[in-house]
């Protein structure tokens, strides 16, 4: 299961990434940290979604 979590992880993490990004810019935060911020959060929060996922895709499967 690793190994499905893992590309799981790359494509929520980019679509959350864009996702918390675009808000900022969007909401006309300025400065680097906030869009930094958006996407180490993008990132982090992809873990459990991916990890999610993966399960219900390998209890599916079974």
């Amino acid at each position: 299961m690793s190994g499905l979590m893992w590309v799981l992880h790359a494509i929520a993490s980019a679509v959350l990434i864009g996702i918390g990004v675009t808000i900022v810019l969007v909401a006309g935060l300025a400065g680097w940290k906030p869009i930094a911020l958006a996407a180490a959060l993008g990132f982090v929060l992809a873990l459990p979604v991916a990890w999610l996922v993966a399960n219900r895709i390998q209890s599916v499967s079974r």
